[in-house]
Order: C-alpha cells, then sequence, then structure tokens
C-alpha cells in the first residue's frame, strides 16, 4: 500500500518579489505535466539563499523530481535531469532523486545546500526530513570538504591571484567555501553547515575583522547592482588561504568505498519516494494518454 504524501513545505521570505515566485511557481506546475513527474522538494540555491543578493540577482530555482514507478523499469531510462530556459532571471532546473541520492553520498555540496536553504517553494516535509537525516547519516564528510576546498581554491586563483584589484562580489566565491570549511573543522560531529552565509560565518566563529568586512559587503551588495573593484582586504585574504590550508590537512582526499548500509539506506530512501510519489506522477501519464 502506498504511503500518503506528507505535509507540505513552503517558506518564502517577504523580499522575493511576488511575480517572480508565481513565475517559480508556474514553472515547475508545468515541469510537472510536461515531464510526468512529481516534485520532492524546490527551493532557491543562488545567492538570494545564501543570504547576500543583488537587486538583480536571479532567481535559481531547483529541485529534485521523482518519476512514475515504470519509467524506472524501462531500459531505456529516461534522463536524470530536467533543464528548462533561462528567461530573465528565472532559471529553473532540477536532479532526479536517485542521482541526488548518489551525489550525497558522494559528499556534493550542492545537493547537500539544496537541502538546507531557507528559502522553499514546494515539498514534502517527510522527504525533506528523510533526505537530511541521510546527509547526516551517510553523506560523504570528507567528500564534501573536499568539495568546498576545491570550489574555493578554483575561485581563488581565478579571481584574485594576481595582486591586482579584484571585484568585490567574487570575494563571495571563495569566502563561501572557506567559511564551511572552518565550520566542518568546528563540528567534527556534524556533517551540513548552514546555506545561509550570514548564519554560517556566525556559526564559523570567523575573525570579527572578516565579520565585519563581510557584513558591510553583504549590506552594500543589497543596495547596488555593482560593488566596483577595490584592493583585496588583507584579513579576507589572510582568512581565505588560512582557511585551505588547513583544510588541505585535515580533510583526506581519497575514495570512498561505500557501505552496505549505506547503499541500503539510500536504496530504501528511493523505493519508498517513488511508492508515494510515483503514483501522483502516474496520473499525469494516464491523462495525456486520454
Amino acid at each position: 500500500m502506498t504511503a500518503p504524501l506528507g505535509a507540505r513545505l513552503r517558506s518564502i521570505p517577504d523580499d522575493l518579489a511576488p511575480e517572480a515566485v508565481r513565475a517559480v511557481d508556474d514553472r515547475l506546475a508545468a515541469i510537472r505535466r510536461e515531464h510526468n513527474v512529481s516534485i520532492g522538494f524546490a527551493i532557491e540555491s543562488g545567492s538570494r539563499a545564501w543570504g547576500f543578493p543583488s537587486p538583480d540577482s536571479d532567481y535559481d530555482c531547483r529541485f529534485v523530481f521523482v518519476r512514475a514507478a515504470d519509467d524506472y523499469l524501462s531500459p531505456w531510462q529516461l534522463r536524470d535531469v530536467i533543464e528548462t530556459p533561462l528567461e530573465g532571471l528565472l532559471d529553473v532546473n532540477g536532479w532526479d532523486l536517485g542521482k541526488a541520492l548518489k551525489l550525497l553520498l558522494k559528499g556534493n555540496a550542492v545537493i547537500v545546500e539544496w537541502l538546507m536553504s531557507p528559502i522553499v517553494y514546494q515539498g514534502d516535509r517527510d522527504l525533506v526530513d528523510d533526505l537530511r537525516r541521510f546527509a547526516d547519516g551517510f553523506a560523504h564528510r570528507d567528500g564534501l570538504a573536499n568539495h568546498y576546498l576545491h570550489l574555493g581554491e578554483k575561485q581563488r586563483r581565478a579571481y584574485f591571484a594576481d595582486g591586482k584589484d579584484v571585484q568585490l562580489k567574487k570575494l563571495f566565491y571563495a569566502l563561501r567555501p572557506a567559511a564551511a570549511l572552518r565550520w566542518l573543522r568546528a563540528h567534527p560531529e556534524r556533517t551540513v553547515p548552514p546555506m545561509h552565509f550570514p548564519t554560517l560565518m556566525r556559526e564559523c566563529d570567523a575573525p570579527d575583522d572578516v565579520r565585519s568586512l563581510t557584513e558591510a559587503l553583504i549590506h552594500r551588495k543589497a543596495r547596488t547592482r555593482e560593488l566596483g573593484a577595490a584592493a583585496l582586504p588583507k584579513p579576507i585574504e589572510a582568512f581565505v588561504d588560512q582557511e585551505f590550508a588547513l583544510a588541505r590537512q585535515a580533510f583526506p582526499s581519497y575514495p570512498r568505498h561505500l557501505t552496505p548500509e549505506a547503499k541500503g539506506e539510500a536504496d530504501r530512501l528511493f523505493r519508498s519516494a517513488v511508492e508515494r510519489f510515483g503514483a501522483a506522477a502516474s496520473t499525469f501519464q494516464r491523462s495525456d494518454a486520454r
């Protein structure tokens, strides 16, 4: 017997433009119809969810979907991503639940952050709770740290490695990974860092001068479309470089071998979701066939 769907999640802050939220809702409804899927959850993933938006920031909606059970039984598997055209500030794309689970086990920071987004367009509470527990229990913590390390070092090299003035908004691209790495070192018993950057800076106990500088940048970024360029602030440079150096020592980079327990829990969660959501996805197929 298929278990009922859980309570619905929705968390939309007052500063999101109502017309943009309606456009996201309409796009998600069209995806359900056109692709015959159920959407387990859909969140905001970009600078608005990170807590440092600009007036013209995109609406970066990301979602995890579940197909009808019959679609998973075919030898001709459908794609595990759904991509929609970028229109204006609207950017909406999603991953199949199976892909999301595999990436969680690898320690992929993207899907981890989706689960922690403070902006939720829609979601099934039971599924989100299950995925968060799964991430806490089975996500590859060292893999997650190395994801942040590689991302942060790449941004450091790309945007401010030559000693010249830097575009100030680019500082966040290295600051966020550095703060996440500091958080992981400071909380060895936990796996999933906060997505919201001001919360992350507070919980990782960043140095006061770094927090003051980043708070000032966030306030400026919220009021203007362009922060301009300036010399790389020394406290931020020292913070980023120190955290990357410490992370290279603290987090091994060897491949992970999945345990039978981790695979079994991923399988259980996937099958449960297909049983619960697959019937809803199948209704689109039946209605299209009529």
